[in-house]
């Protein structure tokens, strides 16, 4: 079970192949569910040209850890890696990955879901994007409702 927070981009199946590459579980695996969430240049009717993900570190990957946990109690996941960019994204570039393991797909598919839900409701993560109009605003993740600000 993997955490990994990167501050420069990513390739998701670079991530996904390496990881799956050191793994030792041949034989055991049936089902891969995979989640790959990419930064868009729109929200809430508002043409976005980047982001910045700010996070408190030791406290993010606290929780992104206890989220596992809780999954490897709810289903019998044999492995999974969460993978979570911070800093300045730019339109297209991939934002999380969150990969699952499981002997079958039920378990793949629902503990992946779980995993994502809950790292977006739950982890310490806090956007802030920069409008077409060079505007900034700051995102809820509970209330669909910005905060914007003169640049």
């Amino acid at each position: 079970m993997t955490v990994k927070i990167c501050d420069t981009a990513f390739d998701p199946f670079v991530e996904i192949q390496n990881f799956q590459n050191q793994l030792t579980l041949e034989g055991k695996f049936g089902a891969t569910s995979v989640f790959i969430g990419t930064m868009r240049d729109f929200n809430n009717g508002d043409d976005v040209q980047a982001m910045t993900l700010e996070h408190y570190d030791g406290m993010t990957q606290k929780q992104l850890t206890q989220i596992i946990a809780t999954a490897k109690i709810k289903w019998q996941i044999l492995d999974c890696l969460i993978v979570h960019r911070v800093g300045k994204i730019l339109p297209n570039e991939p934002i999380v990955l969150v990969a699952v393991w499981s002997a079958h797909r039920d378990e793949a598919f629902e503990a992946c879901r779980y995993l994502m839900e809950e790292l977006k409701e739950n982890a310490p993560f806090w956007k802030l994007e920069t409008l077409a109009t060079n505007e900034t605003r700051w995102v809820s993740k509970h209330i669909n409702q910005e905060i914007a600000h003169d640049k």
